[in-house]
């Protein structure tokens, strides 16, 4: 019997498993996908969980693979509005560590123990001294015993543990284009709050950006030329732009996070896009800062700091998700006198103490785990 079993082997699964694998617990981990995937959105990881992946050796590669973000601009109508400087932070690491999740999540894949994938659990039930757990899979269906199970199976696992209607989750009506490509920009994050709506220019290791772009409230047929137009109208660039995907965000944080025996991290509890990877942040802070206590659990059979976590988490969590509104109302288009109010707005509050603020706010500096 596992002493911790990982439901989910995403980046936050994958982090808490090597984590408490240097700490020497017995765990396993089960993914219902048969391979890693490799179109997700997140990019950025930020100081506070670069900091806490240290522990489990991944933070050196993690860093050998990315570029390093240490400014931004938010611009609009071809003018700078204010420059964020993430290089200036107090922290361990001044800067955003962009490079797709694809590599994170095999950096940290061999880290982890070995994952058994094509498992996909059916049911969690906490028995009293375990927690047991259903999966069916090439083996057909099987039962697993664990001393602690953790959920972090992203929000198509939340079932396993909230009744339904347990997570009020808001739908927003917004649509985004996204493609990532061969673009000039250097190693500098702009975000183009234009009239049409927003225009973000995020840089990926060799030479390539991931540009995402507002596309209107109604379904996107037409993803790939939609975003080249939105390129050329909100940045006056042309880039070659193979193929883009469209995507939908939502919002949502779970009133708890335990459940006796089991715990929910990640996108199973909370999804707070669109807002510059935070999301992917939340869960694997969530996970580093739960690894030692359950590593505790574990010697001492007591749960001793898991409440204290739970609202720690949590209050995280309605933090992040309270930014991603305001990001996602930022980014809608707007008429020309809306529009002249809030870029004039952005360049007052961004050129003063607030560009520190954002950037402090926008790099996670904010969330309960930065402070330890």
């Amino acid at each position: 019997m596992p002493e911790v079993l990982v439901v989910g082997a995403g980046p936050v699964g994958l982090a808490l498993a090597a984590d408490l694998r240097v700490r020497g617990v017995d765990v396993d981990v089960v993914e219902k996908r048969t391979a890693i995937g490799g179109g997700t959105r997140a990019i950025g990881i930020h100081s506070p969980a670069l900091a806490h992946l240290e522990a489990s050796g991944a933070t050196d590669e993690l860093l050998s693979r990315a570029v390093r973000i240490e400014q931004g601009e938010a611009r609009a109508d071809g003018y700078v509005l204010a420059r964020i400087r993430f290089d200036r932070l107090r922290a361990r690491h001044p800067y955003v560590a962009a490079l797709p999740q694809a590599d994170t999540a095999e950096v940290l894949t061999r880290l982890a123990p070995p994952v058994r994938r094509g498992v996909t659990v059916t049911a969690v039930a906490d028995v009293g001294s375990s927690v047991r757990v259903r999966t069916t899979g090439q083996r057909g269906d099987e039962e697993i015993d664990a001393r602690l199970v953790v959920v972090a199976s992203g929000w198509a696992g939340r079932e396993l543990v909230y009744r339904p209607g347990a997570v009020r989750t808001h739908e927003y009506a917004d649509r985004y284009v996204m493609a990532d490509v061969v673009a000039p920009g250097g190693p500098v994050a702009r975000v183009h709050l234009e009239r049409a709506g927003v225009l973000e220019s995020f840089p990926l290791p060799n030479g390539r950006r991931r540009l995402v772009a507002w596309a209107g409230t109604e379904d996107v047929p037409d993803a790939t030329p939609l975003l080249r137009r939105a390129v050329a109208e909100r940045t006056g660039l042309e880039v070659d732009i193979p193929a883009a995907t469209t995507f939908r965000v939502r919002r949502a944080v779970a009133p708890a996070l335990r459940r006796g025996r089991v715990v929910v991290v990640g996108d199973a509890a909370h999804e707070v896009s669109p807002i510059g990877g935070q999301g992917m942040n939340l869960g694997l802070l969530d996970a580093l800062t739960l690894s030692p206590l359950l590593s505790r659990w574990l010697r001492t059979g007591s749960p001793d700091g898991l409440a204290r976590w739970e609202r720690d988490r949590l209050a995280s969590a309605r933090h992040a998700a309270r930014l991603a509104a305001l990001n996602t109302f930022l980014g809608r288009p707007l008429g020309p006198a809306a529009h002249a109010v809030k870029t004039a707005t952005l360049r007052a509050v961004l050129g003063g103490p607030g560009g520190a603020a954002f950037a402090r706010a926008y790099a996670m500096q904010g969330d309960r785990a930065a402070r330890r």
